[in-house]
């Protein structure tokens, strides 16, 4: 997942929509790998978007944009923004479009994030030995998700919304500040997502979700269908691919977290890990916002009167897959079920 800014209120009203591809993605887990170089693509969307804000009628531009770019552009309102099919998605684009993004120009200008993405992909297809296919995206968003993964008719998306990533805060576009070099780690994080969910040799409980909706990844259906375990490992999991392909960066930033609620998080590990254990095989929409979600109010983090940190469900999911990683390497980890990982850190605490 992401670290979310601008509308998560409006993701969670919006919380009991489904979405669904109404295409048919293969599910046979034997399918043969595919040549590493294969299945790779970069969708440079910035010229198209800068072209809409150069229109004299940005708002009939920025539909054409979408319309043209439906296929990517659909799933992310749905699963990262609200439905673009509610009167709201005017007005949103409305405030985006008049909004200014010279921050953006300016880090463009520094900054090669072709060159960026395209090291990031092969440093993930060598690491995780990929055999998915996997579009990486390229695009300037309406001030929600900073990065995310998609899955359209059975193929992988990652991409970072480079409004949130110029160094600097940007109150209209509600740009995040994101160092431009934290690039890699959040693409690298949601690159891993996909192999997750779509890798033919993926065990996870996530994959077969995906694949049961036709080959479509729903950020709300996955949230009520897979367990909070799962949930939990897959962004832990997320977690240490970035900091392998992207090392060096402070140990918060890898979480999406501020330094002060990294603190928080990790002097409350003890907190969250008890609460969690009651819930690890339950299914439900709200433990995924109570946990790994921003946005969300006090009372629905409250747990034995503490309240819990947003998101901090990222650290306890990095911690549970800490023991995989080290014993069996990242490549299997981001395959195995939340079962075979857990059991291995129950094996090495056997042993220790």
């Amino acid at each position: 997942m992401c670290h979310e800014s601008r509308h998560v209120a409006a993701l969670v009203r919006v919380s009991e929509q489904h979405y669904h591809s109404a295409s048919v993605v293969r599910r046979d887990r034997t399918t043969p790998r595919r040549p590493p170089a294969s299945g790779r693509m970069l969708i440079n969307l910035l010229p198209d978007f800068f072209a809409v804000l150069e229109s004299p009628d940005r708002l009939a531009a920025y539909q054409r944009y979408f319309d043209n770019h439906r296929r990517i552009l659909q799933p992310y309102w749905q699963n990262y923004v609200i439905d673009p099919e509610t009167p709201h998605f005017v007005d949103i684009v409305r405030s985006t479009m008049s909004a200014g993004h010279d921050d953006v120009s300016a880090m463009l200008a520094r900054t090669d994030v072709v060159s960026l993405a395209r090291t990031t992909e092969q440093q993930c297809r060598e690491i995780l030995d990929m055999d998915c296919d996997v579009d990486v995206v390229l695009m300037v968003g309406v001030g929600a998700a900073n990065a995310g993964e998609l899955v359209v008719d059975g193929r992988g998306i990652a991409f970072v919304c480079l409004e949130h990533f110029t160094g600097q805060t940007n109150a209209q576009t509600d740009g995040l500040g994101l160092d431009p070099e934290l690039i890699p780690a959040w693409l690298a994080h949601e690159i891993a997502h996909v192999v997750r969910y779509t890798s033919p040799t993926s065990r996870s409980e996530l994959r077969a979700v995906v694949n049961e909706a036709g080959g479509s990844y729903s950020y709300w259906d996955s949230g009520r269908r897979a367990t909070l375990r799962e949930l939990l490992v897959n962004e832990g999991l997320a977690v240490h691919v970035s900091r392998a392909v992207s090392p060096g960066h402070a140990a918060w930033e890898y979480y999406g977290y501020e330094r002060r609620q990294y603190a928080d998080v990790r002097q409350l590990e003890p907190v969250v890990a008890r609460a969690v254990a009651a819930d690890l095989d339950r299914r439900g929409l709200g433990l995924r916002l109570r946990y790994l979600s921003g946005g969300m109010s006090d009372e629905a983090r409250t747990v034995d009167r503490y309240v819990l940190p947003e998101r901090a469900g990222y650290y306890l999911g990095a911690r549970l897959a800490e023991p995989a990683v080290a014993a069996r390497g990242l490549s299997w980890a981001v395959r195995a079920s939340a079962e075979e990982i857990v059991a291995v850190g129950q094996s090495a605490a056997m042993t220790a």
